[in-house]
């Protein structure tokens, strides 16, 4: 039951009513309105916009329109009220009958509740981390690793098909310095004394197993050869390595991707799919031979004004055209990443979303540009920027690991607070805002550790079942036996208020999915969890509200499937999110 969809459905029945009737022009649009909650919660359960939206065009009064349709809704049993508030908004309060009936959708539907096909199958192609193959990611990678995680699992919740991607940046400079670097600790391997490692390849420890490997698989054949001919050796193994290194990062976080896309196939099979769609674009006239205007302000070491193979990239939105080659002939970055973003529209992808760190915010208008061109307009491109992640120890920035030499791993993370709390606390902002994680607050167990927070409530719901099978040892604690139970029992303004808190969940489900913001779904489980836990409390302080009545059977049973309602959407969200739902502390 999606509460707001149904009564969506609804204020179409009237509206559609109302032209029947003539009071509506038959073939009036009625897009733009909406069924949601009010902004002020006392302003009842439910606001509708319809007369405002609809007065204009059909050439009748605000409030006027607003009387009539809150006239087609007054008349259901389960609607208490329906008010006519300021210019035309319409607000309905829902009678206290209607809440179980969403207790009991959730036991029937368990953690399928809020589960949408909003997206009708759309294919979705979410490519995350992305991170260059030359280190282990470090914490910032996370981020990204556990947004674009929990948005493939919150986008196929709605209903779309989804498919999860690594973009491997296998070819170029970056991995040239890499395969130098790996040289190095080869050579260190077979005995030499490498000293200091020079300035501009990598240091950290981490490469030190690719120059054993290098040694035990080649032994010392590569020492005497030139660069030239040791260079894509050593790059193919130490990438490799680098990958398996990711993806064990990865899998620590319970992350795995079906796609590992490798930017240096877009030139190294039979095609060159680059010049390809250069070409493609070429016959369109979005490529032409022209110069660029010199960037403002200070001009850069490596700025060239010259003759060069230019993009129509204005065209699509950007500030400025965009180059495809570099002077040496060789592609430009965003010649490969056009490309690549080509070969996913090819694959039949409907919608394209990345996710990238944050010092790649001015390369989303380019990309956004390119996306435009290459499909038509028919595709469309959501870049979410994920903000640093700043680390801390009881409120002191923590210093950098030794084993990657320049950042803090992921892996380092992970390792010392577990999989979880580095999950939801990666969700317990928008992306797109600094996050401060502390070592400390995560693993503390008080309500100002979200991750505790959300856990400890599914925790607690699991020990009232327990709880409950020592007093009702034949009682059957199964969701969809319990949606049976006499839930009209529940009428304590905190289960009510609990039961409410349950109907917004597919809403939040469906906002969250539209709006590519997987923390909403966090945010909610946080409220959620502070509901229940307010329950708990009120109970210990007024023991006729307890969960447990040992003289009343039938309120023990209606409460109890409260309960199991709250666990199945607790579990159902910690589910998209890619955090266990815990039964019991330990």
């Amino acid at each position: 039951m999606n509460l707001f969809a149904l009564f969506a459905g609804r204020v179409e029945a009237v509206l559609a009513a109302l032209q029947d009737a003539g009071g509506l022009p038959p073939n009036i649009a009625l897009s733009g309105i909406a069924v949601e909650p009010p902004r002020d919660p006392s302003h009842g359960d439910i606001a509708v916009n319809a007369a405002l939206v609809l007065a204009k065009k059909a050439g009748v009064p605000p409030r006027e329109l607003a009387e009539k349709i809150a006239a087609g809704l007054s008349d259901a049993d389960d609607v208490d009220a329906v008010e006519i508030a300021g210019p035309g908004f319409i607000n309905l309060r829902l009678a206290p009958a209607f809440w179980p009936k969403v207790a009991a959708a959730v036991l029937e539907l368990g953690t399928d509740f809020g589960k949408s096909d909003m997206g009708a199958g759309t294919r979705v192609n979410v490519e995350y981390v992305s991170a260059n193959p030359t280190g282990p990611l470090h914490v910032g990678h996370g981020r990204g690793a556990v947004f674009g995680d929990a948005l493939a699992n919150l986008l196929a919740f709605a209903g779309y098909d989804v498919t999860r991607e690594y973009y491997m940046n296998d070819m170029g400079a970056q991995v040239d310095t890499l395969a130098r670097s790996a040289y190095l600790r080869y050579r260190e391997a077979l005995g030499e004394d490498i000293g200091t490692i020079p300035e501009g390849l990598y240091p950290g420890d981490y490469l030190k197993p690719v120059g054993a490997e290098l040694a035990r698989q080649h032994g010392d054949a590569l020492a005497g050869e030139s660069e030239e001919a040791w260079l894509p050796i050593v790059r193919d193994l130490a990438v490799g390595m680098m990958m398996d290194t990711i993806r064990e990062d990865l899998a620590a976080l319970d992350i795995q991707q079906e796609v590992f896309f490798s930017e240096r196939s877009l030139i190294g099979g039979e095609t060159d799919k680059i010049g390809a769609t250069i070409e493609a674009l070429r016959e369109r006239d979005l490529i032409y031979e022209g110069r660029l205007p010199p960037p403002k302000g200070k001009l850069p070491e490596d700025w060239e004004d010259r003759e060069q193979t230019l993009f129509r990239a204005t065209a699509f939105g950007d500030d400025v055209d965009r180059a495809l080659y570099k002077s040496d002939g060789t592609y430009t970055y965003f010649a490969s990443d056009m490309a690549y973003h080509d070969d996913k529209l090819r694959r039949g992808f409907e919608s394209l979303i990345d996710v990238w760190g944050a010092d790649h915010g001015g390369y989303v208008k380019r990309l956004k540009a390119a996306v435009h061109a290459l499909s038509g307009g028919k595709a469309e491109l959501d870049v979410k920027i994920c903000q640093l992640v700043k680390l801390f120890r009881a409120g002191e920035p923590v210093k950098m690991s030794k084993r990657a030499g320049e950042f803090v791993t992921l892996r380092d993370v992970v390792d010392e607070v577990g999989r979880d709390p580095v999950r939801f606390m990666m969700l317990y902002r928008k992306n797109d805002a600094p996050l401060e994680f502390d070592f400390q607050k995560v693993t503390e167990q008080s309500r100002d550790n979200p991750v505790f927070y959300v856990q400890y409530a599914h925790a607690r719901a699991h020990s009232v079942f327990r709880n409950t099978k020592e007093v009702f040892p034949d009682l059957e604690i199964d969701p969809h036996f319990l949606s049976g139970v006499k839930l009209n029992l529940l009428n304590d303004e905190a289960e009510v208020a609990l039961m409410r808190r349950l109907a917004h969940y597919p809403r939040i489900v469906e906002a969250a999915a539209a709006a590519h913001e997987p923390h909403r779904v966090s945010f909610f489980l946080y409220e959620l969890a502070g509901d229940f836990h307010g329950l708990w409390n009120r109970g210990k302080e007024l023991p006729q509200l307890r969960f447990i009545n040992e003289h009343d059977r039938d309120l023990t049973m209606a409460r109890v499937a409260l309960v199991a309602a709250t666990s199945e959407v607790l579990a159902s969200g910690l589910r998209i999110l890619g955090v266990q739902a815990i039964r019991e502390m330990r």
